[in-house]
């Protein structure tokens, strides 16, 4: 098979084109996972005759929807359809996209770029290849690799997308020692919606038990809109007090400890061989789980783990103006890093690459 992530006749107006795709995309950050977001539209003679994204895991895929949404269908054996990602080729909950787009006689397709999941990968290309298709891939390629890193991560890795995120005092502190009362906030207010947002955008939610006992947060999508994330929690010894807000039954929420009780509503306990190292055993129970996107709001020790295990993506570090002069240390970030500036001045963004 040749070389199906190059670009053979890429465009100025293939490339808007898939813009467009992206933007669609772009209007299911949550609700699509375990799945991708796909956007798509159909193009005749020069103009937009039919949109359609991803909206939700189950339901239509933007191929699918864009095709709905054109009103003259002989219109379609002259077109182009442009889609983010890869058309699927295997039977799921819903049919094969690529074997849709063979039997409305659609002549050419643009694809920004390939699926990882393994019953497609290249498949779909094919498909519509063996079929006399016109296929052109690769068109705003890292674009629409970007748009599902968290996906691709959990493809390719074998276990969900880890985004790491704190705040701190100006002088590297993450809070005062203490075995009791309130955390110092060092969040400002407005940061309270994007942070908010975050969680809505990732598929679960991970502290430590000292986060639970000493924060008792919630953990919940308040300051935005969007499901709650899946919570997570690491309880070895089941030491935690019932009274906690994790275990209010109101979200689904997952415990992991080394010793055994039966789950109840909404609230699962899974155990772990403490012989073993905790981060790889939590890792791949939520992948088969089909969690694809973790984010780890804990404090020092279990965020310092991930980065010491070298099993991060990114990060999201706030700088407060507030100095502390003691207490406990935020975590150290190392290796290969791309460093951005996010939300203002006082956030800064790592890169794990």
């Amino acid at each position: 098979m040749s070389k199906i992530s190059e670009v053979t006749e890429l465009n100025a107006f293939d490339e808007l084109c898939m813009r467009r795709c992206i933007q669609l995309a772009m209007n299911a950050p949550r609700t699509t996972s375990p799945n991708p977001m796909v956007g798509a539209i159909i193009v005749y003679k020069g103009h937009i005759i039919g949109e359609g994204y991803h909206i939700r895991s189950g339901e239509g895929h933007a191929e699918v929807n864009a095709i709905n949404s054109v009103k003259e269908k002989s219109f379609l054996k002259e077109s182009t359809i442009y889609v983010s990602l890869e058309p699927c080729s295997h039977y799921g909950k819903t049919p094969p996209c690529s074997k849709l787009i063979i039997e409305q006689q659609i002549p050419r397709v643009v694809i920004g770029c390939v699926d990882p999941f393994a019953k497609v990968h290249g498949q779909g290309i094919l498909r519509l290849k063996n079929a006399g298709i016109d296929v052109t891939v690769g068109v705003l390629e890292n674009e629409c690799k970007d748009l599902n890193k968290k996906f691709i991560t959990s493809q390719s890795k074998q276990r969900p997308y880890i985004t790491l995120k704190w705040a701190a005092s100006s002088d590297g502190f993450i809070d005062q020692e203490r075995e009791g009362g309130k955390p110092v906030v060092f969040s400002s207010q407005h940061m309270n919606m994007p942070i908010h947002k975050m969680r809505s955008e990732n598929d679960a939610i991970f502290v430590g038990t000292r986060t639970a006992l000493l924060d008792d947060p919630s953990l919940t999508v308040r300051n935005w809109y969007g499901p709650n994330p899946l919570r997570i929690v690491i309880d070895r010894k089941l030491s935690l007090p019932k009274n906690l807000s994790l275990f209010d039954k109101q979200v689904e929420t997952l415990v992991y400890t080394e010793e055994y009780r039966d789950d109840e509503s909404k609230l699962h306990y899974v155990s772990l061989e403490p012989e073993k190292d905790l981060l790889p055993q939590i890792l791949a129970d939520l992948s088969t789980r089909s969690i694809r996107s973790v984010l780890v709001e804990g404090g020092t020790q279990l965020l310092q783990s991930f980065i010491d295990n070298d099993i991060w993506d990114e990060a999201f570090v706030e700088k407060s103006n507030i100095a502390l002069k003691t207490g406990v240390r935020e975590p150290q970030i190392q290796g290969s890093l791309k460093i951005e500036q996010v939300f203002g001045i006082n956030i800064s963004h790592y890169i794990h690459i």
